[in-house]
C-alpha cells in the first residue's frame, strides 16, 4: 500500500507572487505603461506555462511584445523577482520533515520553477514535483493530476493536496485526493485539517 504524502501547489501557498511588481519594474525599459504590460504578454504566458515554448523563446517573444530595451538577463530577473516566502507554511512543513514525503504540483514555467527552487529555503522540504510546463498540461484538468499520481507513485486517497484555487481543489476532490482549499489569512485552518488527516493516516509527528 502506498504511503501517505503531501502534495502542494506553489503560488499563494508556499510563496506569494505579484506580477504587478514585474510590470512596474519593466516600465524602466519599455514605452508601455505598467497596467498594459502584462496584457501584452497574455498571448504567450499560458502557452509558455503549458510547455508549448521553451525559456529562450518566451524571453525573446516577451522582449518583442513589450518593446523591452534591456537585456534578456535583465528581463529574466524582472520576470522572476516577484515572490516572497510564506513563513507560516515553512514552519508547518518543518514539523512534517522526515515523517512523510512531500511533493509539488504547480502551473508554472521553467524560469519560475528554477528561480523558486534555488531562491527559497521552503523548497528544501520537498522530494520532487510535477510542473505544467514539463507535463504539457495544467490544473484544473484531470490529466495533470493523473500524470502526477503516476510519476510520483501517489495514492490519491492517501494524499493531502493543498491549493489556493477552488477549481483545482474540485478536480482533485473528484479524483479522490484529500483536499484543503488554502488561504494565507486562515493558516490555522490548514494546521487543524492536516492534524486530523495525519491522525487518520497513522502518522505521528511528535
Amino acid at each position: 500500500m502506498s504511503q501517505p504524502a503531501i502534495l502542494s501547489d506553489i503560488g499563494n501557498v508556499l510563496v506569494t507572487f505579484d506580477f504587478k511588481i514585474a510590470a512596474t519594474r519593466a516600465t524602466e525599459f519599455s514605452p508601455h505603461p505598467a497596467e498594459l504590460l502584462l496584457t501584452r504578454l497574455d498571448p504567450i504566458k499560458l502557452p509558455y506555462e503549458n510547455g508549448d515554448m521553451d525559456d529562450d523563446t518566451f524571453v525573446t517573444e516577451a522582449i518583442q511584445l513589450l518593446e523591452f530595451r534591456g537585456t534578456p538577463d535583465q528581463f529574466r530577473h524582472i520576470w522572476c523577482d516577484i515572490f516572497a516566502e510564506n513563513s507560516a507554511m515553512d514552519k508547518t512543513l518543518l514539523g512534517l520533515q522526515g515523517h512523510l514525503p512531500m511533493y509539488l504540483l504547480s502551473n508554472t514555467s521553467g524560469l519560475h520553477k528554477d528561480y523558486l527552487l534555488s531562491s527559497f529555503d521552503i523548497f528544501r522540504h520537498f522530494q520532487g514535483g510535477v510542473y505544467s510546463y514539463s507535463a504539457k498540461c495544467s490544473k484544473p484538468h484531470a490529466s495533470i493530476f493523473n500524470v502526477t499520481a503516476k510519476e510520483l507513485s501517489l495514492d490519491p486517497e492517501r494524499t493531502f493536496f493543498i491549493d489556493d484555487l477552488e477549481a483545482n481543489i474540485a478536480t482533485a476532490r473528484e479524483l479522490g485526493f484529500h483536499t484543503h482549499h488554502y488561504q494565507m489569512s486562515q493558516h490555522e485552518a490548514l494546521e487543524k485539517d492536516l492534524a486530523q488527516w495525519l491522525e487518520k493516516q497513522g502518522v505521528v509527528t511528535h
